[in-house]
């Protein structure tokens, strides 16, 4: 899960609004625990098959979380479904 350059998560393929605050709750701390100020995590969301926009609120929780400690956070894998739903809300620029 972690490597010298960057740290690594992965997002569960189910990720609905009974489990957002689960996964925040895991998540966000765990990556903020392993970056450092100007480094990188990387969270990976091509597992994801069942989601809601809840896994927008995790996302963003996510990136919060990373920012706090001066590092940056990139995302791979979104679902195609997901990066629409990130348009229509107008999340796609803090997603990029």
């Amino acid at each position: 899960m972690t490597s010298a350059a960057y740290t690594s998560v992965a997002l569960p393929a189910v990720l609905m609004q009974a489990q957002a605050q689960a996964v925040t709750d895991e998540l966000a701390p765990l990556l903020s625990a392993c970056v450092s100020d100007g480094g990188e995590a990387v969270l990976n969301a091509s597992a994801l098959t069942q989601f809601d926009s809840s896994a927008l609120a995790v996302i963003l929780a996510c990136r919060r979380a990373v920012l706090a400690r001066g590092a940056k956070l990139r995302i791979v894998g979104l679902p195609e479904r997901a990066q629409t739903l990130a348009k229509v809300y107008g999340l796609s620029t803090l997603l990029d």
